[in-house]
């Protein structure tokens, strides 16, 4: 039973469905090459690939979404914030993306793409970085006059919503970048709690939150927050930096929009243009379309199979 049966493709349908039922979907090689790569593909062979496996799917999937089965939650709006990288960034942006190209090439001409796997993400982990910060990449005699214009679009947007009297959820992948933006907090001597994997007493932490209305500021570790948390004390959310996976953005967001919010509730999410945050957030755009395609809202669950529908299976 999950509310998130894809986060990343469709190959996350076939283990949850090989758990229930091995062999259903077939061996995974089968999936891959049947289903997985036309989806993958598009096109019309992609778009019978989807036709398949929803069929197949259609007897073992109830989807219910929350604005049918929640009647009472206020609405949810979304929207993004995006502005440039400062000088500064951009200039460290440009040199990593060229030395890192040098270096990848290398790397593939003599070890293949498999093996380099490892250089090509971590050089994706360093470009985000170089998005959120620039004191996240701890670069020998960097002194940078604008480390982040994200941080300072965040300040800007954070001033205007306790001037309107929201209460903000702040997720972050990095905690060395909710450790940047606790210190200026305090700075600015705003009350705020905090949250992360090490965090202890996890459940005061959030009811101290949710009890008291002077705390305007929940800074919280994407990973370790992310899930079973309820915030309704908050109305805003705010995704400093975006993740790789949609699914866990939205589960974030819900940690403030489910029952017992009485206020709409706003989700911005932190984007900078020209940069690799662009290209992860079109591919959670992807992501989004492909769960939307496979995984109907609204279908009734049938009683049972009829000949037709086990002869197509």
């Amino acid at each position: 039973l999950t509310g998130t049966p894809i986060e990343n493709g469709a190959a996350d349908l076939w283990s949850i469905m090989d758990f229930l039922m091995p062999g259903y979907l077939g061996s995974h090689e089968t999936f891959r090459g049947s289903i997985e790569l036309p989806i993958t593909q598009g096109g019309p062979e992609g778009e019978l690939a989807q036709w398949k496996l929803r069929r197949k799917l259609r007897p073992f999937l109830l989807r219910r979404l929350k604005k049918d089965v929640a009647k009472e939650l206020p609405p949810k709006i979304e929207r993004i914030a995006a502005c440039p990288l400062s000088a500064d960034q951009q200039k460290v942006y440009a040199a990593l993306i060229e030395n890192s190209r040098r270096k990848i090439a290398g790397l593939v001409a003599e070890q293949g793409f498999a093996r380099s796997k490892f250089e090509i993400l971590n050089t994706l982990l360093r470009l985000r970085q170089v998005c959120c910060h620039l004191d996240l990449l701890k670069l020998d005699g960097l002194q940078a006059k604008e480390p982040s214009a994200k941080m300072d679009l965040f300040f800007e947007l954070l001033d205007e919503a306790m001037d309107a009297g929201h209460r903000v959820l702040v997720f972050s992948q990095f905690v060395s970048m909710l450790t940047i933006l606790r210190r200026e907090i305090d700075r600015r001597g705003l009350r705020h709690c905090y949250l992360d994997g090490a965090t202890q007493e996890r459940l005061k932490i959030v009811q101290e939150f949710n009890r008291d209305d002077s705390i305007p500021v929940f800074l919280i570790s994407l990973k370790a927050g992310g899930t079973g948390l309820n915030l309704t004390g908050a109305d805003m959310v705010i995704h400093y930096d975006p993740w790789w996976t949609p699914a866990a953005e939205d589960q974030a967001a819900d940690r403030a929009h489910r029952l017992g919010q009485e206020k709409t509730v706003q989700v911005l999410r932190l984007v900078m243009h020209d940069s690799i945050e662009e290209q992860v957030l079109e591919l959670g755009r992807g992501k989004r379309r492909l769960f939307e395609q496979l995984i109907t809202p609204g279908e009734v669950l049938p009683q049972k199979l009829s000949q037709q529908d086990i002869l197509h299976m």
